[in-house]
C-alpha cells in the first residue's frame, strides 16, 4: 500500500511541476500589458522575467520532495540522505519566501501609477505565509527523522 501512495505522490508532484510551468507559459498572456506587446516583448519584461528565475527554486523544492518519496517509498526514511533531502526543502522553502517578499517590493515600489498593486500584494503576503509554514513543517519532519535516527543507533 505504501508504495501506491508513494508512487501517487511522485506523480502528484510531477503534474504539479507541469501545470505551474504551463500557467507561467500562459499567464503573460492574460496581462493586460501584454495587450499592446509582442510575443518576444511580453517574455522580456523585468518582471516575467524574475518569476521564471525564482521558479527554478520552486522546481528544486519540487524535485527535492519528489526524492523524499522515493526514499519513503524505499522504505530509507530513517537516514541521513532523508534528512538531507529534508534540509534542502526546508532551505528552498526558506528562499521561496524571501523571493516572493521581493517580488512583492518590486512590485510595490514600481508599479505603474495606473495600477493597484493590493491584490498582488495580499496573494504575496499569503505566499509568503505558505511557504513559511512549509518549512516549519519541514524543519519538525527533520527533528522527527533525526529522533528516529538516534533511537535506530
Amino acid at each position: 500500500m505504501i508504495h501506491t501512495s508513494t508512487k501517487f505522490l511522485q506523480a502528484l508532484t510531477v503534474f504539479v511541476g507541469v501545470s505551474v510551468f504551463a500557467f507561467m507559459l500562459y499567464f503573460p498572456l492574460t496581462e493586460g500589458r501584454a495587450q499592446d506587446l509582442d510575443l518576444f516583448q511580453i517574455y522580456l519584461d523585468p518582471f516575467i522575467l524574475y518569476g521564471y528565475t525564482s521558479s527554478l527554486v520552486f522546481y528544486y523544492a519540487l524535485y527535492q520532495a519528489f526524492l523524499f518519496f522515493g526514499l519513503v517509498n524505499k522504505n530509507e526514511v530513517f537516514s541521513l540522505k532523508s534528512i538531507n533531502v529534508v534540509k534542502r526543502f526546508k532551505q528552498t522553502a526558506l528562499l521561496m519566501s524571501v523571493l516572493i517578499a521581493l517580488a512583492g517590493l518590486f512590485i510595490k515600489l514600481f508599479h505603474h501609477q495606473d495600477d493597484d498593486p493590493a491584490g498582488f500584494l495580499a496573494i504575496s503576503l499569503v505566499a509568503i505565509f505558505i511557504t513559511i509554514v512549509i518549512s516549519a513543517l519541514a524543519a519538525v519532519l527533520e527533528k522527527i527523522i533525526q529522533q528516529g535516527i538516534d533511537l535506530k543507533h
